[in-house]
């Protein structure tokens, strides 16, 4: 028998109240398996929902925000489990690299008195010997000159530094499950890649699942074993990462793929996908990619599909599923 998922998400709706109005679904039937080692990617346009759905396994919602369904996490319900045990599972267990180190990092701290405290909090060590073991992450995220950087601010160091210093914030205490919420988000190509190979080597030695949530198509095929593709707050498609991007099923999967730029010589624009991801409050009858699908018919609008599992095994939303692209 397979051993259960580490990760197991079931039916997640995320509402979002404002007054006078009914509460306004973000995400909408989200659903996914994660397993102990595995990497996971969460990939699709600004608005998709990607970051909603990280900070709903952290239990970090809005308080506007409400969540239904079941997020569990090694055989817990994290939306049946109460703040304080939250607060025991968030960091300790589920560790997050947020998008933007400066504005994640506290500017008061130095950076490896902040490294220091998670080990204080969630594995007990002395302080001492806490900053003894920052300054030992920061040499293992290879950050230069680690021990007189651990005495810099946030502000002192440069965005990779800062990204790297996050990193070691979220494996100090060796967490089971890390997510990652568009970690290379304005790095240049170099440092982007040394923090992509940071994050590989550390999953893989100490076998954390990974959840890496990204616009980014190149690093989704580099990083992960599977991929889930979100529009509009619906899981599009989801399968093993190299069929998904070699075979997509779905109209909106190949539009992002088609706009991946390459190398070309005719010279000719760009491909993109026509229009923008809508307002939740103006979503389109239907299917909510109809209006900017080119594979788009009268039954598009008419109701929107169910989640289908193809003879392949992948999970695709549109009434095309199946055909290939």
């Amino acid at each position: 028998m397979p051993n259960p998922p580490l990760l197991s998400i079931r039916d997640l709706t995320v509402s979002i109240a404002s007054a006078g109005a009914p509460p306004l679904a973000i995400l909408t039937d989200i659903a996914l398996d994660l397993q102990a080692g595995e990497t996971l990617g969460v990939v699709g346009e600004s608005g998709s929902g990607k970051t909603l759905l990280a900070l709903a396994v952290m239990g970090l919602l809005p308080p506007v925000a409400r969540a239904t369904g079941r997020i569990q996490f090694d055989a817990q319900d994290l939306l049946e489990t109460g703040e304080p045990d939250l607060c025991a599972i968030r960091g300790a267990r589920i560790g997050m690299i947020f998008q933007e180190p400066m504005t994640a990092l506290n500017p008061s701290m130095t950076v490896g008195d902040q490294i220091a405290e998670g080990l204080v909090l969630h594995r007990g060590l002395s302080w001492g010997a806490a900053r003894r073991e920052a300054v030992s992450l920061m040499d293992q995220v290879r950050i230069p000159d680690a021990a007189r950087r651990a005495t810099s601010y946030p502000h002192e160091l440069s965005g990779g530094q800062r990204q790297r210093v996050g990193i070691a914030m979220a494996i100090a205490p060796k967490p089971q499950l890390l997510i990652a919420d568009e970690p290379t988000t304005a790095l240049d190509v170099t440092v982007q890649a040394e923090v992509l190979d940071i994050l590989d080597d550390l999953t893989r030695e100490q076998g954390m699942a990974l959840l890496l949530v990204s616009h980014d198509l190149g690093i989704i095929a580099r990083m992960c074993d599977r991929m889930i593709v979100l529009y509009a707050g619906r899981r599009m498609e989801e399968g093993p990462t190299r069929e998904v991007l070699t075979t997509p099923a779905n109209p909106y999967t190949a539009g992002l793929l088609a706009a991946v730029p390459r190398r070309r010589r005719d010279r000719l624009p760009l491909p993109t996908i026509p229009g923008t991801v809508p307002a939740f409050t103006a979503l389109p009858p239907g299917c909510v990619f109809s209006d900017r699908c080119p594979d788009r018919e009268p039954a598009c609008h008419a109701a929107e599909p169910g989640w289908t599992i193809t003879t392949s095994g992948r999970g695709v939303r549109c009434i095309h599923a199946g055909e290939g692209r």
